[in-house]
């Protein structure tokens, strides 16, 4: 007999996304802060959540103009929540005097916030009565209008004159569900259409991928438990794809043009050597995996031991083969056996700022020394992996982050330093971008996606 699921009240959700919000100014990603709430309101918290912190510039320049001195962590965490939901009745959840409502019904029946329920009382009904005056007192603050911090609104300034107003207003909207189809299984065709059948909508983009015009549990994507597709952004669904384009046919045609003879025989293609030096969670991983041949061999690595499981529960669903290894790919004499590799992928550690609208956290987890201390790692890791590449081989340079000194600047200084390696064609830094901004980022690939940069880099054969 199944049970009725259970009403969960406003005051409860509320709750919960004030404490959540507490532990992401303590450092704790968003991730981990929704996976400890009960199961019965994960899904709503992790809703208004995620819109709370799209939304928490603002909100807490609000919270300066009601109360000068910031209250208590968990008291401040559900005056700035409500804030957050209430200020744009175009965006608010539920109607504004709901909100503040079921905020203040939240701190009576919270213990550790009944001495401040009058406090909050006060402020979020002088906000109800003054909202129109507050917020314009708010809209000189650069972090209230753009609701990222200062320093990072000044970074994208810097690096993207033209743009950087662009990138925020994507940052602020929700990332849409996009799946990439596995092609050893279906087409995108055959998929779409099969979807369409039952009732789900979608569109097509890049090469392999399908953004559903609803998002929707992954577990209730037709096709999705057999393997026939994954979720992954269609800016992420590049790397492999332009990492193999030039080293699969250059190995399957390594006999052509160097006089032999072809004959009716045709003999096994060279096993091909791919290492992906950052795996986890698999994504991309698995994408090689769907482009490459059966006996062609893929190396993942990661440092984390449980972000390798994760691969290896992915390759499980989509019943594919890598050799997953927790190393530190910055440490090669713990895990390389000194057979050298036709191509790397290394999607470096970074700040993410690329995926902003999907992690909507990383705004406020980041801090402004961040990218510089990355930028170091990105370097150790260009240096350290290059050797471990055949001559004639192939890398792959990515990260997810729109700041040029995660992307641009690295790659610069390591060719400079490097006189056997050159750049082939790529797309560099991509914007992220949705239908909304897509006219005026023409040169970004097609499609609604998240921010990364690419640099494909080929190590010349040696006289």
């Amino acid at each position: 007999m199944s049970q009725a699921p259970q009403t969960v009240a406003l005051w409860q959700q509320l709750q919960a996304v004030a404490q959540a919000l507490v532990q992401v100014r303590k450092g704790t990603s968003a991730t981990v802060a929704v996976a400890a709430v009960p199961p019965h309101l994960r899904a709503g918290v992790q809703a208004l959540l995620f819109q709370v912190l799209r939304q928490l510039g603002r909100a807490q320049a609000l919270r300066s103009q009601l109360a000068k001195r910031a209250p208590p962590p968990l008291a401040d965490a559900l005056l700035c929540t409500a804030l957050a939901l209430a200020w744009r009745d175009e965006e608010a959840p539920y109607e504004p005097h709901t909100l503040v409502n079921q905020a203040v019904e939240t701190a009576k029946k919270t213990k550790s916030l009944q001495a401040q329920a009058n406090f909050l009382n006060a402020c979020l009904r002088r906000f109800l009565r003054e909202r129109d005056a507050l917020v314009q007192a708010t809209d000189h603050d650069l972090q209230a209008v753009w609701n990222h911090p200062v320093w990072w609104v000044k970074r994208l300034q810097q690096d993207y004159p033209e743009h950087w107003q662009s990138i925020l207003q994507v940052n602020n909207q929700p990332a849409p569900m996009t799946l990439r189809v596995n092609t050893q299984k279906t087409t995108r065709e055959q998929l779409q259409q099969r979807w369409l059948a039952q009732g789900i909508e979608s569109q097509a983009v890049g090469e392999q991928g399908l953004v559903l015009t609803k998002a929707r549990a992954v577990h209730d994507i037709p096709g999705f438990a057999e393997g026939e597709c994954s979720v992954q952004d269609a800016a992420a669904q590049y790397a492999a794809s332009c990492l193999l384009q030039g080293v699969v046919s250059r190995q399957k045609n390594a006999n052509a043009g160097a006089g032999i003879e072809v004959t009716e025989v045709q003999e096994a293609p060279p096993t091909l050597r791919v290492l992906d030096a950052c795996a986890a969670p698999g994504g991309k991983t698995a994408h090689l995996l769907e482009l490459l041949d059966k006996h062609d061999q893929v190396l993942a690595l990661d440092i984390d031991a449980a972000r390798c499981e994760r691969i290896a529960e992915n390759l499980q669903r989509l019943q594919l083969h890598a050799q997953v290894v927790v190393a530190d790919a910055a440490q090669p004499s713990t895990w390389w056996d000194g057979e050298s590799f036709d191509a790397i992928l290394l999607d470096a550690p970074c700040t993410a700022s690329g995926i902003v609208r999907r992690h909507p956290d990383v705004r406020w987890l980041r801090r402004e020394t961040d990218s510089e201390q990355l930028a170091q790692v990105q370097n150790q890791l260009l240096k350290t992996l290059w050797p471990l590449l055949k001559p004639g081989g192939r890398m792959l340079y990515c990260t997810c982050s729109v700041f040029k000194l995660e992307g641009e600047l690295p790659v610069k200084a390591f060719l400079q330093h490097n006189t056997d390696a050159r750049l082939l064609p790529s797309v560099g830094h991509l914007r992220p971008q949705n239908h909304s901004v897509a006219v005026s980022l023409a040169d970004n690939l097609s499609g609604d996606h998240d921010g990364f940069y690419y640099a494909l880099l080929e190590k010349t054969l040696l006289s």
